[in-house]
């Protein structure tokens, strides 16, 4: 009866302190965690409720907060980081019952969606962890919060880590993660249990994971003095695939070192298959599978990038005695082996080499494959290869039990190959073989009719390792779809000058054959026909010899729909009738839409097949180019549109800048000229009629020469060029001469002008320009300010000038009423723009019996520094000297005085398109003390500019 009193008084004890300590502490935990937070934060925290109890997370008193928001580091402060429903800290009870401190040794986060990114410059959102270490000493006495963690549990997270840096993505789903220690300890073992629902991995936007999941039981010895990790047991099961793995990762100042070693042993073909991607994994749950299995990898070395040092990988796969086989095969696949070794020192791919042992199987007698293939190096590789087999491919798919692809025909191959492989150096191994493939047939699910009488029959020889005795034969390779037979014959001979026999002729309705493989993207209903006859040398065109060549034939494409990477939108061909007549390809009639604008071609295509056959070709050619209308808006990189198949460059720069337009991107493998007409070119809300000039586009730069324009009412003529240097950044120049202006027109319906010339607000009338400019454009294709460079004269013809403040503010101050409304037709004003700021040259004008003069500098933002000399009869030989600083809206004027105060120039760096510093007033220095400073911030710009260029050489 005692032990049960006792019991029952320990029960009611324990139940009563934990009701009554949230009560009593409630003020204490909750202020002294909120400091800490706010302290020791740099991204915004936003949360509803806490609650402090003991009975969300038992037995722990927790202080648990609703509903919270965790903003990331700038410049990602705007953006969430963390959203959980509950996060939870627990408290050390000993330490807040008698030392009144909050010691927190255990977090909770439940129901959170995580995202973590790093843009292409390396900058982090999660920095939100601020530690400020104190200058003063430790007070040991004083209360606050504190982290001495004992246990993290993250439980129903979906963590996004996108690394636009290190191209990678990893997205997790449903994961939950227990990690226990003595986490605050020097050396403690650190226990993991993890696990993902649903886990996807991609480098370079390749995905090597798609959908797996993943379970990992973990033991790290973590030496934080040494910042060294130990793996003592890590076991890590992919879908149905178990991997351990043993060795240490050891964290240096200038980089890592590590040993880590993994296997896969004893396991099955089947384990191995359920790492493949999704779509495979529904064939292999209904199909019989049996063999084994064994992986081993290996990472080793020292990573140091300042020292360029970098570990070795090494890795194997074994699969031994595989088997395949689905209920309604004839036979199965049997004898299924494979021995792939892979070895990659440095992490370099230079040095990659595989050794494909074996790869094997076979359908019954003589219906078998198999293949040893040996390499090293990439750009420089050496190959030595022997695949040979004969196989039923109606077989081969009845035993791999394939539901959605019904394919036959005979497939024999025989290829030997033994050398160096290498584009630059025009090596080619030393080959002799074929693959022939009879009476093929293929018919998907996605259509109903099949690609029929598909018959190849490839040979390709190579006797002294060298392009010029390589020769590839194609006699023939043809198919009927839909009944349309297509043929392609080719001879081709002398990779080094090839000598080529091409004959190809067929109708191929494009849309229908995609939804054959149910591809999306390249066709509206599209159809190609052709009917070539290619012979000739690639020499004879380079050399001029086209009486040599003999290539004639017609190309019609209808309705095709094209894309580029690096633009928004696809190209819709209408129709283009392409003929080829020896070194030309003519476009007969080619009419396409993008998006708004309207495209008809007329001309010729130079040295397409050299094209085709270097490995860095150039487009040559000449063509008339006429157009309704073109909206040069929807061709800037950004800009929304149906293109799914942009380049990484520019899919990452849209995600880092949502809301910007970026700039034109030009391809850099043309090298064409153009004879321009047309009647709309809108850009930026500005409208360019009858546009009239020549045009090229020359490796990844546009040149306009001799081209004019209607632009609010007048007829301007410019030279120009244009090259991008990213999807956020582009330069320029340009040189523009004008006659018949409207200034007003012109300041009420073009930004520039009014951005550039604010006193033209104040004018009215005809000037005429003659000006040259070069500078770069921001990511939205709008000027960047600071970096012009130009100069060039701007004619009042016949203007008004009234109420311009300046003069408005000198007349009062001098008492002459007529600087209100001045004479200034026909005055030249010559101006040089460099760094921000516009240098006016002296010009001289009437007012009334007066005779000002005017030069000085003045800058965009509006600041001036001019100086005025205003000259009185006989000839304005007599006159006195006016200071005029301030701003344009708030002029300062100083009579009989010739100090003014300098405006100091801003500072622009080229390389990375930034603005260093922005011009603003000079303080009221010596011009030595002025210079000195200038020539200060002129060697740090330079400074700045070469550590990109380096930075860009390294990458």
């Amino acid at each position: 009866m005692k032990i049960l009193k006792w019991t029952g008084i320990s029960i009611a004890s324990i139940l009563f302190l934990m009701f009554i300590i949230p009560i009593l502490f409630p003020g204490t935990v909750s202020e002294q965690v909120k400091i800490f937070a706010n302290k020791h934060l740099a991204g915004k925290l936003d949360y509803k409720k806490t609650h402090l109890t003991f009975f969300r997370h038992f037995p722990s008193l927790t202080v648990s907060v609703d509903d919270v928001l965790l903003k990331g580091s700038k410049p990602f402060q705007n953006d969430t980081l963390l959203a959980a429903k509950e996060l939870s800290v627990g408290i050390n009870l000993k330490n807040l019952i008698f030392d009144g401190e909050v010691k927190i040794d255990e977090i909770y986060v439940t129901d959170a969606v995580a995202n973590v990114f790093v843009n292409t410059k390396g900058e982090a959102n999660y920095n939100v962890y601020v530690s400020k270490p104190s200058e003063k000493p430790k007070d040991t006495t004083g209360a606050g919060a504190s982290i001495k963690l004992d246990l993290i549990k993250l439980k129903n997270w979906n963590i996004k880590y996108n690394d636009h840096a290190a191209r990678v993505l990893v997205d997790a789903k449903g994961l939950n993660y227990t990690g226990k220690g003595g986490l605050s300890e020097d050396i403690f073992d650190l226990t993991t249990y993890l696990d993902i629902n649903k886990l996807d991995f991609s480098l370079n936007r390749i995905y090597y994971a798609k959908q797996k999941t993943l379970h990992a039981d973990l033991i790290t010895r973590i030496n934080t003095n040494a910042l060294t990790f130990v793996l003592r047991k890590n076991e890590l099961r992919i879908n149905e695939l178990p991997l351990k793995f043993t060795g240490f990762v050891s964290i240096l100042k200038d980089g890592y070192n590590l040993d880590i070693n993994a296997a896969s042993e004893k396991t099955t073909i089947r384990d191995m298959i359920s790492v493949l991607p999704p779509q495979y994994l529904d064939w292999a749950k209904d199909t019989k599978i049996e063999g084994n299995s064994d992986l081993f990898f290996s990472l080793k070395g020292r990573f140091s990038e300042p020292k360029n040092l970098k570990p070795r990988l090494k890795a194997r796969l074994l699969m031994k005695d595989g088997f395949v086989s689905n209920g309604k095969a004839p036979v199965p696949m049997n004898n299924f082996n494979m021995d792939l070794n892979v070895d990659l020192p440095d992490l370099n791919t230079e040095q990659l080499g595989l050794d494909l042992k074996n790869l094997s199987f076979d359908l019954g007698p003589n219906n078998n494959f198999k293949a040893v293939v040996k390499t090293k190096g990439l750009d420089e590789m050496q190959i030595n290869a022997d695949v040979k087999g004969a196989v039923n491919l109606q077989t081969l798919s009845q035993a791999l039990g394939l539901k959605d692809i019904d394919v036959r025909g005979l497939m024999d191959t025989n290829i030997k190959a033994n050398g160096i492989f290498s584009l630059d150096k025009k090596l080619f191994p030393k080959t002799n073989g074929y693959l022939n493939l009879k009476n093929g047939w293929l018919k998907t699910k996605y259509y109903p009719n099949p690609i029929q009488n598909i018959n190849i029959a490839a040979n390709i020889t190579n006797t002294d390792e060298t392009f010029k005795s390589l020769g590839v034969k194609l006699d023939p390779f043809k198919f009927d779809f839909e009944g349309n037979p297509v043929f392609v014959n080719a001879d081709l001979q002398n990779f080094e000058d090839v000598l080529y026999k091409v004959r190809a002729k067929g109708v191929l309705n494009v849309g229908r054959i995609y939804k054959v493989f149910a591809k999306k993207g390249l066709d509206v209903s599209g159809l190609i026909m052709a009917d070539l006859s290619l012979n000739g040398r690639q020499s004879y065109a380079t050399t001029g010899q086209y009486s040599k060549l003999d290539n004639k034939g017609n190309l019609i494409l209808k309705n095709i729909k094209a894309t580029t990477e690096y633009l928004p939108k696809s190209f819709y061909i209408k129709e283009g009738n392409f003929q080829f007549e020896n070194e030309k390809m003519w476009f007969r009639k080619f009419f396409a839409n993008y998006g708004k604008s309207d495209f008809a071609l007329n001309g010729y295509l130079l040295n397409t097949i050299n094209y085709f056959i270097e490995r860095k070709g150039t487009l040559h050619g000449k063509f008339k180019l006429k157009s309704r209308y073109i909206l040069i808006d929807e061709f800037m990189a950004l800009k929304d549109g149906d293109n799914s198949k942009k380049s990484i460059e520019v899919d990452y720069a849209k995600v880092e800048n949502p809301k910007s337009s970026g700039v034109v991107i030009i391809p850099k493998n043309l090298d064409v000229s153009l004879e321009a007409d047309a009647k709309n070119v809108e850009f930026k809300g500005l409208n360019l009629n009858n546009l009239f000039g020549l045009a090229s586009v020359n490796k990844g730069e546009v040149f306009l020469k001799n081209t004019s324009f209607d632009v609010v009412g007048s007829r301007m003529k410019i030279d120009a060029r244009y090259q991008d240097e990213s999807p956020l950044t582009a330069n320029y120049d340009i040189a523009l001469n004008v006659l018949d202006f409207d200034v007003q027109r012109a300041y009420n319906e073009i930004d520039m002008i009014r951005e550039m010339a604010t006193a033209a607000k104040n004018v009215k009338g005809i000037v005429s320009i003659d000006y040259k400019l070069k500078g770069d454009f921001d990511k939205n294709m709008t000027p960047i300010y600071p970096s012009l460079e130009g100069g060039g004269v701007v004619n009042l013809r016949d203007v008004e000038v009234k109420n311009l403040k300046m003069l408005s503010a000198v007349g009062n101050d001098i008492g002459a009423k007529a600087f209100n409304n001045p004479d200034m037709k026909g005055v030249n004003i010559e101006t040089h723009i460099k760094n921000n700021l516009i240098h006016v040259d002296k010009f001289t004008f009437k007012v009334s019996i007066l005779r000002p003069t005017i030069s000085g500098t003045t800058s965009f933002n509006g600041l001036l520094d001019l100086r005025i000399r205003v000259g009185i009869l006989p000839g304005g030989l007599i006159g006195f000297p006016v200071v005029v600083t301030g701003t344009h809206e708030k002029p300062k004027i100083k009579i009989f005085s010739k100090t003014g105060q300098g405006i100091v120039d801003a500072l622009y760096n080229q390389k990375s398109n930034k603005v260093i510093r922005e011009e603003r007033r000079a303080e009221k220095k010596t011009k030595r003390q002025q210079r000195k400073e200038k020539a200060a911030q002129e060697q740090k710009a330079k400074a700045a500019e070469k550590k990109i260029i380096k930075d860009v050489k390294e990458k």
